[in-house]
């Protein structure tokens, strides 16, 4: 996971959004709202096929899901499910990228503690304050919360929603993606020594093969205590703080 920018949309698609939360809001008041039926008639539309442009350009040509950052984006996902929330049915702010697989695990499950949610909004937050990796399960988990010695509310709540802790597959790629950054820094650190590698090339390196946000737990998470990531940090901290500015900085995020 990572976070994810949230791009302008067109002023002609935010229009069209609006007048169709109106018209929700409308049927909701007198009794008649069918928002399921309401929805798939918008979503043919050619505003919504710009709504869902921007969606998958805020992920970069890829087009991942803005949850798992494995799978293609396949539709429109309801952050406050729609079927719960017809008020936010059609507001931009509630709209992500979604695959199918997330998207069915997520469903209409939306956990609240009085009306906050619970569940990580990619386009709102930065998901690693509340999640941790596992390198060698390569499962995604809740953060422990040193201050509340307790696990990380939020972040446990997202796992268990969209089971990120019980997902082989999606295990094996970020497994895979972690192994990627690793090795990378591995060899940076001999080439260091070297003085073969200048400081923004291992960055350009990083950040090119960080297919799935792990930069960041890495620099800024529990990765920093794990060797190779503690090796760079003790004993290159210029280049560890050159590392950290630009590969966790919002050009970094919006790749």
């Amino acid at each position: 996971m990572r976070r994810v920018a949230r791009p302008s949309l067109p002023n002609s698609a935010l229009a069209f959004l609006k007048t169709r939360q109106d018209v929700a809001n409308v049927a909701l008041a007198n009794g008649t709202l069918d928002i399921n039926k309401l929805w798939t008639a918008a979503r043919s539309l050619p505003a919504m096929r710009a709504v869902m442009s921007s969606l998958q350009q805020a992920m970069g040509h890829t087009a991942r899901c803005m949850y798992c950052l494995d799978s293609h984006g396949s539709d429109i996902e309801h952050f406050r499910p729609k079927s719960r929330f017809p008020r936010f049915a059609f507001r931009w702010t509630n709209l992500l990228l979604c695959c199918t697989e997330c998207g069915r695990f997520k469903g209409s499950l939306f956990p609240q503690v009085r009306r906050r949610p619970l569940l990580i909004n990619p386009t709102a937050e930065d998901p690693w304050t509340h999640l941790d990796f596992d390198p060698v399960t390569g499962n995604l988990t809740a953060r422990f919360d040193v201050v509340n010695n307790d696990w990380c509310v939020k972040g446990k709540a997202t796992v268990n929603v969209l089971q990120l802790d019980r997902r082989e597959a999606l295990a094996a790629v970020y497994r895979r993606s972690y192994r990627r950054l690793e090795l990378t820094v591995q060899r940076a650190l001999a080439e260091m020594e070297l003085r073969l590698l200048p400081t923004p090339d291992l960055c350009r390196r990083l950040i090119d093969i960080d297919d799935d946000g792990l930069l960041r737990w890495c620099l800024l998470g529990s990765g920093q205590t794990i060797a190779p990531f503690a090796t760079l940090r003790t004993g290159h901290p210029a280049a560890w703080r050159v590392c950290v500015r630009t590969c966790t900085g919002r050009a970094a995020r919006q790749r």
